[in-house]
């Protein structure tokens, strides 16, 4: 009859072992009451999780089911356990059925067949698995916390981002998203924020440091913008002359590079430079025409960021055409340097050193330019110096 065969237990440890058992259930079943209530698990459930999050959650899911169902297994053994000690006797076999129900695996989970090239000649035709209440407490004992820790961790995530992220979109909605910029940080907080919902724990702790700080960072540059725009409301005659003296400098650097590349296409061997065309007299009608009919002074942010582009590649291009013309003057200024100090050193008159000061004066001359081949005819030069009055080069 029973699977027990260990001490018997007697009415009274009986009475103080379910007693115990009843306890433990009752607590068991008001933390999984309350866990049900977890922001983390209420958040998983509203939102379907995607992602590492939705990997981690499939396990944490099954074993929070599991939990509930042994839950369920400790009311059946249990409400067993009570009938049979409602019973008036209290016999040897009332006390072992007892002790089987309390300390035994007196619940059976799963039948299953055992395949017949497993079986032995009188063995057993099916397997069956057991369970009692010591081992379906220790299982949810153990499956507790890793469920906890995922829902904390989703909770955690979400908490932080909810919480530093509102503000942010308070001063968004107040500001607006009239301008690109402020258009684009509306959209990278509603990602986050979506991510933070769907798969939060693909978030790692320093990822959300710097997706945060960013958009702090921008949401900082937004309210500058703002309050530009709000200065140029206040103000738009002015407004309308700085954008004047801008599409100025914009011509002028135009004019400066376009003269610097021709320069340099007639005098240096270099690779094609890169042209523009002169667009300040396009932002000038654009500038005319807002002036004509103010509009809100979005339009004219927007028209000053095209602006400031078109005059930062403006001076990349003067930068770059000038940059190989100054190194030219400067290679002229070293030969200069080095033939002066040939003539110092008495080593003027030197067939040699005037042989090579003549080839690099050559190459510097020629149109166009090779301006390595200069740089290695020049030094040549300063090394034959140096052997010529035995010194390192």
């Amino acid at each position: 009859m029973s699977e027990h065969t260990g001490h018997i237990l007697s009415i009274a440890e009986i009475d103080r072992e379910l007693a115990e058992r009843e306890r433990e259930t009752a607590t068991a079943g008001a933390t999984l009451v309350e866990l049900d209530k977890h922001p983390g698990l209420v958040m998983l459930r509203r939102f379907p999780p995607i992602g590492v999050t939705a990997e981690r959650w499939t396990v944490a899911e099954a074993g929070l089911h599991g939990m509930w169902e042994d839950y369920g297994r400790l009311g059946t053994i249990l409400e067993q356990v009570q009938t049979a000690r409602a019973r008036r006797r209290h016999d040897a076999l009332d006390r072992e059925e007892l002790t089987r129900l309390l300390r035994g695996n007196p619940l059976e989970v799963s039948r299953n067949t055992i395949p017949m090239a497993q079986r032995s000649l009188l063995g057993p035709r099916e397997e069956v698995s057991r369970i009692g209440i010591a081992e379906l407490l220790d299982r949810m004992r153990v499956t507790f916390p890793l469920v906890v820790a995922v829902l904390d961790a989703v909770d955690a995530v979400n908490s932080r981002v909810m919480s530093d992220l509102g503000p942010l979109q308070t001063e968004l909605d107040r500001v607006g998203t009239g301008v690109p910029e402020l258009h684009a940080l509306s959209s990278d907080i509603a990602d986050l924020s979506r991510l933070a919902v769907t798969d939060p724990l693909s978030l790692t702790p320093a990822q959300l440091d710097n997706r945060i700080g960013d958009l702090s960072a921008r949401m900082r540059d937004a309210a500058a913008v703002r309050a530009e725009l709000t200065a140029m409301a206040s103000d738009w005659p002015g407004a309308i002359a700085r954008m004047r003296t801008l599409v100025e400098a914009l011509r002028k650097t135009r004019d400066r590079a376009e003269h610097a590349r021709a320069e340099v296409e007639r005098t240096i061997l270099a690779a094609p430079l890169p042209r523009h065309a002169d667009d300040s007299t396009v932002f000038s009608a654009e500038l005319t025409a807002l002036e004509a009919n103010p509009p809100t002074p979005d339009a004219l942010w927007e028209l000053r960021r095209r602006l400031t582009e078109a005059l930062d590649a403006a001076t990349r291009s003067e930068r770059l055409a000038q940059g190989l013309l100054d190194r030219r003057a400067e290679l002229g200024g070293r030969l200069t340097g080095y033939r002066a100090k040939a003539a110092r050193l008495g080593l003027g008159e030197d067939r040699d050193i005037q042989a090579s000061g003549r080839i690099a004066a050559g190459l510097l001359t020629r149109r166009p330019c090779d301006l390595a081949a200069v740089t290695r005819a020049i030094t040549d030069y300063r090394q034959l110096i140096a052997q010529k009055t035995g010194r390192r080069t």
